[in-house]
């Protein structure tokens, strides 16, 4: 199997575009309205040893709080309470994120720098559900792009008609399978995490 060692070696495959006119340094006007109507976005940070992690993070559209044209603020919420993305913004502040909006095509990409934030009035002038954040990570962007709609396209991501019947991830068997133990219920497992959903 070939591997791609090179930047040469990889644009005699995909030749570099002139497109690069689309890429600002700073979120333009239908990126602040692509953000406010979002209500997912994926972040990738960093690990110092190069680790990379990927985290989802959603709530009702406008979640995502523009402080100005290069700063935003992503709530943190309850959630499995790994904080490996914190961790790493802590000793790398790389982040990434890409924007998503149900039934659109195109997906908006920003990088920059991340901090994490721990003040009273930000976490609760972002609240949700009477609960206020948690945290508070600030993004100083330094690049920001929209991405064309072919990758949602190929997947059929928004059509009904392609969609497999519902699914649902078995925690408990994850933990069971981990430990081998026997005592542990996987029904009951799958039970409290569902239960635990309810409190978001």
């Amino acid at each position: 199997m070939a591997t791609i060692t090179t930047i040469e070696a990889l644009r005699q495959i995909i030749p570099a575009t002139g497109r690069t006119t689309k890429i600002r340094d700073h979120i333009d006007e239908q990126g602040r309205d692509f953000i406010a109507a979002s209500p997912f976005l994926i972040m990738a940070t960093t690990s110092a040893s190069g680790i990379v992690e990927v985290s989802p993070k959603g709530d009702a559209p406008g979640f995502v709080e523009m402080q100005d044209d290069r700063t935003l603020l992503v709530p943190d919420r309850v959630g499995n309470n790994l904080a490996f993305g914190l961790e790493n913004l802590i000793a790398n502040p790389a982040i990434a994120l890409i924007f998503i909006v149900p039934n659109t095509g195109e997906t908006l990409r920003v990088t920059g720098r991340g901090e994490i934030i721990d003040d009273a009035d930000v976490c609760e002038r972002m609240s949700a559900r009477g609960k206020a954040a948690k945290l508070v990570t600030r993004i100083h962007v330094e690049r920001a792009y929209f991405h064309c709609a072919r990758s949602l396209l190929r997947a059929s991501l928004w059509d009904p008609a392609t969609w497999p019947p519902p699914g649902k991830i078995s925690f408990g068997r994850i933990i069971a399978e981990a430990t081998a133990d026997a005592r542990t219920d996987v029904a009951t497992f799958d039970r409290n995490i569902d239960e635990a959903y309810k409190y978001l």
